[in-house]
């Protein structure tokens, strides 16, 4: 499945099937070097150095997005919960924005939904549904590239 997310009014919603374990998506979205991997999709990226995260309810959750003309965006998440392996919730704290990151066995691998609510207005656009589905997708390549590499 490559593609946009789905955009509902303030939700954005995406799913994709990896061929791999739900153990590596679940260490892919709890890694800080794999977060930098494939976090900024095709759009941006994302300096290992710049990923932070405390793996509890109340953490922290933080990253630096580099655009293709340098800009940096720093963007930082309080998780809400974690139920490992199958889901992470966490908040955007400024805007409200929460996303469910649920991921599950699914016949020879894993079904991963992503699942954003509360989108403040200027997310709801085509540009943050494409944006959601190349993280995805680079998650993809990047699970990918580490059993190859495995």
């Amino acid at each position: 499945m490559n593609g946009a997310a789905k955009l509902r009014g303030d939700e954005l919603i995406a799913e994709r099937h990896y061929a791999v374990d739900p153990g590596r998506v679940w260490a892919a979205f709890t890694s800080p070097v794999s977060i930098a991997s494939f976090w900024g999709g095709s759009h941006a990226t994302v300096p290992p150095e710049s990923v932070t995260l405390d793996l509890r309810p109340g953490g922290e959750f933080a990253l630096d997005t580099r655009a293709p003309d340098g800009a940096t965006r720093r963007l930082t998440f309080v998780y809400v919960s974690v139920t490992a392996p199958h889901e992470l919730v966490f908040d955007e704290p400024v805007t409200g924005l929460r996303t469910t990151v649920t991921v599950r066995r699914s016949g020879d691998g894993t079904h991963l939904t992503v699942h954003q609510r509360r989108l403040p207005p200027e997310l709801r656009t085509a540009r943050a549904a494409t944006g959601l589905g190349s993280i995805l997708d680079s998650l993809g390549t990047y699970l990918q590239l580490d059993r190859s590499t495995s």
